[in-house]
Protein backbone atom coordinates (compact mmCIF):
# COMPACT_ATOMS: atom_id res chain seq x y z
CA UNK A 1 0.00 0.00 0.00
CA UNK A 2 2.09 2.71 -0.86
CA UNK A 3 0.71 6.29 -0.65
CA UNK A 4 2.12 9.67 -1.97
CA UNK A 5 5.82 10.23 -2.04
CA UNK A 6 7.81 9.35 0.83
CA UNK A 7 10.86 10.77 -0.54
CA UNK A 8 10.12 14.78 0.23
CA UNK A 9 9.70 13.85 3.89
CA UNK A 10 13.07 11.65 4.32
CA UNK A 11 15.98 13.09 5.97
CA UNK A 12 19.02 11.38 4.45
CA UNK A 13 21.64 12.83 6.47
CA UNK A 14 23.93 12.15 9.86
CA UNK A 15 20.99 12.69 11.75
CA UNK A 16 19.15 9.36 11.92
CA UNK A 17 19.78 9.05 15.63
CA UNK A 18 16.95 9.13 18.26
CA UNK A 19 15.70 12.26 19.56
CA UNK A 20 16.97 13.51 22.76
CA UNK A 21 15.26 14.31 26.00
CA UNK A 22 12.42 15.84 26.73
CA UNK A 23 10.16 13.58 25.20
CA UNK A 24 6.29 14.45 25.24
CA UNK A 25 6.40 10.76 23.58
CA UNK A 26 8.78 7.90 22.86
CA UNK A 27 7.64 4.80 20.97
CA UNK A 28 10.04 1.80 20.47
CA UNK A 29 7.81 -0.62 17.82
CA UNK A 30 9.06 -4.00 17.40
CA UNK A 31 7.77 -7.12 15.35
CA UNK A 32 5.93 -9.70 17.58
CA UNK A 33 7.87 -12.93 17.88
CA UNK A 34 6.29 -15.58 19.61
CA UNK A 35 8.45 -18.34 20.21
CA UNK A 36 11.96 -17.73 21.90
CA UNK A 37 14.89 -19.04 21.82
CA UNK A 38 14.44 -21.99 24.28
CA UNK A 39 11.23 -22.71 22.11
CA UNK A 40 13.08 -22.39 19.04
CA UNK A 41 15.70 -24.97 20.18
CA UNK A 42 12.04 -27.58 21.97
CA UNK A 43 10.73 -27.55 18.15
CA UNK A 44 13.97 -28.35 15.91
CA UNK A 45 14.98 -30.78 18.85
CA UNK A 46 11.23 -32.72 18.27
CA UNK A 47 11.35 -31.72 14.52
CA UNK A 48 14.44 -33.64 14.12
CA UNK A 49 13.70 -36.73 16.40
CA UNK A 50 10.69 -37.14 14.14
CA UNK A 51 11.99 -36.39 11.18
CA UNK A 52 14.94 -39.39 12.19
CA UNK A 53 12.79 -41.65 13.66
CA UNK A 54 10.23 -41.89 10.55
CA UNK A 55 13.54 -41.77 8.46
CA UNK A 56 15.52 -44.37 10.21
CA UNK A 57 11.97 -46.83 9.45
CA UNK A 58 12.08 -45.80 6.04
CA UNK A 59 15.40 -46.70 5.58
CA UNK A 60 15.04 -50.10 7.61
CA UNK A 61 12.36 -51.04 4.74
CA UNK A 62 14.76 -49.90 2.02
CA UNK A 63 13.39 -46.15 1.14
CA UNK A 64 16.82 -45.14 2.18
CA UNK A 65 15.88 -41.68 -0.01
CA UNK A 66 13.34 -40.85 2.34
CA UNK A 67 15.75 -40.01 4.79
CA UNK A 68 17.70 -37.61 2.78
CA UNK A 69 14.10 -35.75 2.01
CA UNK A 70 13.20 -35.62 5.93
CA UNK A 71 16.57 -34.19 6.66
CA UNK A 72 15.72 -31.42 3.89
CA UNK A 73 12.95 -30.66 5.81
CA UNK A 74 14.57 -30.09 8.98
CA UNK A 75 17.19 -28.07 7.79
CA UNK A 76 14.25 -26.18 5.33
CA UNK A 77 12.22 -25.52 8.85
CA UNK A 78 15.58 -24.51 10.78
CA UNK A 79 16.62 -21.82 7.76
CA UNK A 80 13.01 -20.94 7.99
CA UNK A 81 13.08 -19.84 11.34
CA UNK A 82 16.92 -17.59 11.12
CA UNK A 83 15.06 -15.74 8.36
CA UNK A 84 12.61 -15.12 10.55
CA UNK A 85 14.36 -13.98 13.20
CA UNK A 86 16.45 -12.06 11.50
CA UNK A 87 13.72 -10.20 9.60
CA UNK A 88 12.16 -9.19 13.52
CA UNK A 89 15.40 -7.40 14.06
CA UNK A 90 13.35 -4.61 12.38
CA UNK A 91 12.20 -1.82 14.51
CA UNK A 92 10.68 1.61 14.46
CA UNK A 93 10.91 4.81 16.86
CA UNK A 94 8.19 7.52 17.08
CA UNK A 95 9.45 10.28 19.04
CA UNK A 96 7.83 13.66 20.02
CA UNK A 97 9.48 16.43 21.52
CA UNK A 98 8.93 20.20 21.80
CA UNK A 99 10.01 20.86 17.89
CA UNK A 100 9.95 17.28 16.28
CA UNK A 101 8.30 14.45 15.50
CA UNK A 102 10.94 11.38 14.49
CA UNK A 103 10.37 8.84 13.08
CA UNK A 104 12.88 6.42 12.60
CA UNK A 105 12.68 2.80 10.57
CA UNK A 106 15.59 0.47 11.31
CA UNK A 107 15.24 -2.80 8.68
CA UNK A 108 16.60 -5.89 9.31
CA UNK A 109 19.98 -5.30 7.70
CA UNK A 110 20.43 -2.52 10.03
CA UNK A 111 20.05 0.23 7.47
CA UNK A 112 17.95 3.47 9.13
CA UNK A 113 15.73 6.10 7.27
CA UNK A 114 14.68 8.88 9.52
CA UNK A 115 11.16 11.08 8.71
CA UNK A 116 11.28 14.45 10.44
CA UNK A 117 8.30 16.58 10.54
CA UNK A 118 7.14 19.57 12.77
CA UNK A 119 4.56 18.25 15.42
CA UNK A 120 1.69 21.42 14.45
CA UNK A 121 1.32 20.16 11.06
CA UNK A 122 1.32 16.70 11.96
CA UNK A 123 -1.97 14.06 11.83
CA UNK A 124 -2.44 10.86 12.28
CA UNK A 125 -4.70 8.85 10.41
CA UNK A 126 -6.24 5.20 10.55
CA UNK A 127 -9.79 3.70 9.83
CA UNK A 128 -10.69 1.84 12.98
CA UNK A 129 -13.33 0.34 10.97
CA UNK A 130 -11.45 -1.54 8.56
CA UNK A 131 -10.49 -4.20 11.67
CA UNK A 132 -8.40 -6.74 9.14
CA UNK A 133 -6.11 -3.82 7.26
CA UNK A 134 -5.42 -0.86 9.39
CA UNK A 135 -3.10 1.05 8.12
CA UNK A 136 -1.65 4.22 10.70
CA UNK A 137 -0.57 6.79 8.46
CA UNK A 138 1.15 10.18 9.74
CA UNK A 139 0.36 12.72 7.51
CA UNK A 140 2.11 16.66 6.60
CA UNK A 141 1.32 18.82 3.61
CA UNK A 142 -0.24 16.44 1.70
CA UNK A 143 2.48 13.38 2.36
CA UNK A 144 1.76 10.54 3.94
CA UNK A 145 3.96 7.93 5.88
CA UNK A 146 2.79 4.53 7.15
CA UNK A 147 3.72 3.59 10.90
CA UNK A 148 3.46 0.08 12.64
CA UNK A 149 2.96 -2.02 9.60
CA UNK A 150 4.22 -4.82 11.53
CA UNK A 151 1.79 -4.54 14.24
CA UNK A 152 -1.39 -6.40 14.87
CA UNK A 153 -4.05 -4.67 13.50
CA UNK A 154 -5.86 -3.77 17.30
CA UNK A 155 -2.26 -2.99 18.86
CA UNK A 156 -2.42 -0.21 15.37
CA UNK A 157 -5.13 1.09 16.47
CA UNK A 158 -4.23 1.61 19.69
CA UNK A 159 -0.69 2.95 18.72
CA UNK A 160 -2.47 5.44 16.44
CA UNK A 161 -5.32 6.47 19.06
CA UNK A 162 -2.14 7.23 21.50
CA UNK A 163 -0.21 9.04 18.63
CA UNK A 164 -3.37 11.52 17.92
CA UNK A 165 -4.24 11.98 21.43
CA UNK A 166 -0.36 13.07 22.25
CA UNK A 167 -0.10 15.19 19.52
CA UNK A 168 -3.58 17.23 20.36
CA UNK A 169 -2.21 17.68 24.37
CA UNK A 170 1.06 18.97 22.84
CA UNK A 171 -0.57 21.32 20.63
CA UNK A 172 -2.91 22.64 23.51
CA UNK A 173 0.10 23.05 25.75
CA UNK A 174 1.56 26.55 25.89
CA UNK A 175 4.75 26.54 23.86
CA UNK A 176 7.93 26.17 25.53
CA UNK A 177 9.96 28.77 27.27
CA UNK A 178 7.21 30.90 27.60
CA UNK A 179 5.57 32.80 30.54
CA UNK A 180 2.06 32.99 30.67
CA UNK A 181 0.94 36.96 32.56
Amino acid sequence: MSRGNYFDLMKRDEDILPLGAPLHFDAELTPHRALGRRGFLIVMGLVGTVSFITGTAFMAMGAWPVFGFLGLDVALIYFAFKVNYRAGRAHETVQLSDQTLKIRKVAANGQVTAWVFKPYWVRVDFDEADEDDVAVEVISHGKRLTVAHFLSPGERVHFGEALRAELERFRRAPPPNTTLH
